[in-house]
C-alpha cells in the first residue's frame, strides 16, 4: 500500500457522497407514483416513488407535511420538489420531499396562464366592457350542479336576504371532462329564456384540476358575450379562474356571490319606509299649505245676503246725510257769512297807524345814514393805510431792490445762480440789467 493513499471507512466514504449528491441535486422535480406510504406517529410521512422502470425512497418531514392539506394515497401520482440525500446508517439514497403537486397541475398551470394573457390582451377583462349588476332584480339564474354544496348555499342565502326574489336553476356539472360544454349549454339556455335578470356561475372549491372547467376558453367567450350580466363564485376566496377574470363581478364564494346579486329585503323595506314617510310629509305639509290657502280664502268671501245688509246700512246713513243737509242749509250759511265778516273787519287795513309808523321809519333812516357812512369811511382810510405799509413800492422805496432771473422768475438765493447770469432789478424807480460777477452765499 503506497504512502498516498486514503483509505476512507463506510461512514466517511458514505458522509463524502452524501455532501456530493446534495451539492449536486439541492433541489430537483421528480414525477412519479406513491406507494409503501407510511404517517409515523411523529408525523413524519415515509414513502416510495416510483415508476414503471424504477423506484426510489422518500421522506417528508412533519413540518412540510403539515402544509400539504391532505394525505397523498398509494397509487396517485404526484410531481415532487425534493433533495437528494444519502441516508448514511445504510448507504442508501433517498429524496427529502419539500412539497409536492398532483402531476400535470405545472402544465396545468401553464395553460392557465397562457389563456388569461391571451384574454387579456383582447380586452375580455376590461371593466369598460362589464355590465352593470342590477341591485334589485326579480330573477336570479343559478348555474351550478343539483348535488352541489354551493347550490345549497346559494338558495339559503337568498331564502334569507331575498325571499322576494324568484330563483331558476340551470343544472350543469361542473366538474369532469365534458363540464365546460354543459356549463355553456346551460348558459345558452338561461340567455335564450330570457327569464332572469342576473346570472350566478357558482360551485364549491376545490383543487386546480377540479375547477379546469371553469377555465375553459369557450366558456369565457360565452360569459363575454352574455347579454344577462353574470356574477361568478368559483371556489374558495384564494382561488381564481378564467370565469372570474371574464364575468362581470368576481365574488370569493358562492355564498357572496348570493349576497352581492341583490339588496337584502330589510335594506329594500328600510328604503320603502324611508320613502312611504317622506311621502306622508310631503302630503301633509301640501295638506297644511291648502287649508292656509282655504282659511284665508274663507275670510275674504262674503256672503250676498252679508254684503246686501251692508250696502242697506250705508244706504241708511247717506238718506240720514240727505235729511240733515236739506233742513237747515240756511242756518249753515248764514253762520258762514257771519264768520267771513269777522274775519274782513279784522283784515281791514289801519291807515293811520301805518302813516305814522312810516313816518317813524323816515325819521330813523335819516338821522342813522351820515353816521353809517362815517362809519364806512373811517374803515376804509384805516384798509388804505394798511396796504400802503404792505405794498412793495413802498419797500422798494427803503432800497430793496427785486431780483429777477433771465426768464422773469424771482431769484431768493444766491446758491440758485452762477458766475456770469444776466439778472433784471426792479427799483423803486425804474429798472437795471445787472452781471453775476461773484456768488457766495450761507449755507
Amino acid at each position: 500500500m503506497l504512502k498516498s493513499e486514503i483509505v476512507l471507512s463506510v461512514a466517511q466514504l458514505n458522509r463524502q457522497v452524501g455532501q456530493l449528491l446534495e451539492g449536486h441535486f439541492s433541489q430537483v422535480w421528480v414525477k412519479g407514483e406513491v406507494s409503501n406510504f407510511t404517517q409515523a406517529a411523529s408525523g413524519h410521512w415515509y414513502f416510495t416513488v416510483k415508476d414503471d422502470r424504477a423506484a426510489v425512497r422518500a421522506v417528508m418531514f412533519r413540518g412540510r407535511a403539515q402544509t400539504v392539506g391532505f394525505v397523498p394515497k398509494a397509487g396517485e401520482r404526484f410531481e415532487f420538489c425534493a433533495a437528494v440525500t444519502l441516508y448514511e446508517a445504510r448507504g442508501d439514497y433517498q429524496i427529502q420531499v419539500e412539497s409536492l403537486r398532483r402531476a400535470g397541475l405545472g402544465d396545468l398551470h401553464e395553460a392557465f396562464l397562457l389563456l388569461k394573457e391571451k384574454l387579456a390582451a383582447e380586452g375580455m377583462f376590461d371593466p369598460a366592457r362589464k355590465r352593470q349588476i342590477r341591485s334589485m332584480p326579480r330573477t336570479v339564474g343559478v348555474i351550478t350542479s343539483l348535488a352541489a354544496a354551493a347550490l345549497r348555499d346559494v338558495l339559503s342565502v337568498l331564502a334569507r336576504r331575498a325571499p322576494h326574489v324568484s330563483v331558476v336553476i340551470y343544472p350543469a356539472p361542473v366538474q369532469g371532462a365534458d363540464a365546460a360544454g354543459k356549463l355553456i349549454g346551460a348558459l345558452d339556455s338561461a340567455i335564450q329564456r330570457s327569464e332572469v335578470d342576473t346570472i350566478l356561475l357558482v360551485r364549491g372549491g376545490g383543487s386546480l384540476e377540479d375547477l379546469w372547467s371553469f377555465n375553459d376558453e369557450r366558456l369565457a367567450r360565452a360569459i363575454a358575450a352574455s347579454p344577462i350580466p353574470i356574477i361568478s363564485g368559483v371556489g374558495h376566496e384564494t382561488d381564481f379562474t378564467i370565469a372570474d377574470f371574464v364575468a362581470d363581478l368576481r365574488a370569493p364564494t358562492p355564498t357572496a356571490a348570493a349576497e352581492l346579486c341583490c339588496q337584502p329585503r330589510e335594506a329594500s323595506l328600510a328604503r320603502v319606509a324611508a320613502g312611504l314617510a317622506s311621502l306622508t310629509m310631503q302630503q301633509l305639509r301640501l295638506i297644511e299649505r291648502g287649508s292656509l290657502r282655504l282659511d284665508r280664502a274663507i275670510a275674504l268671501l262674503v256672503s250676498p245676503q252679508q254684503r246686501l245688509s251692508r250696502q242697506g246700512e250705508r244706504l241708511q246713513a247717506l238718506k240720514a246725510r240727505l235729511v240733515r243737509a236739506a233742513g237747515a242749509p240756511w242756518e249753515r250759511r248764514a253762520s258762514d257769512l257771519e264768520s267771513l265778516r269777522r274775519r274782513l273787519a279784522r283784515a281791514e287795513p289801519q291807515l293811520d297807524r301805518l302813516r305814522r309808523d312810516l313816518e317813524h321809519y323816515a325819521q330813523r333812516l335819516s338821522s342813522a345814514t351820515p353816521r353809517y357812512l362815517t362809519q364806512r369811511r373811517t374803515r376804509l382810510s384805516a384798509s388804505l393805510l394798511t396796504l400802503q405799509a404792505l405794498s412793495p413800492t413802498k419797500i422798494l422805496e427803503r432800497g430793496y431792490a427785486i431780483v429777477r432771473g433771465a426768464h422773469g422768475e424771482v431769484v431768493r438765493n444766491a446758491l440758485d445762480l452762477d458766475k456770469g447770469d444776466r439778472l433784471n432789478l426792479e427799483l423803486a424807480q425804474g429798472s437795471a440789467d445787472v452781471k453775476v460777477l461773484h456768488v457766495s452765499g450761507l449755507l
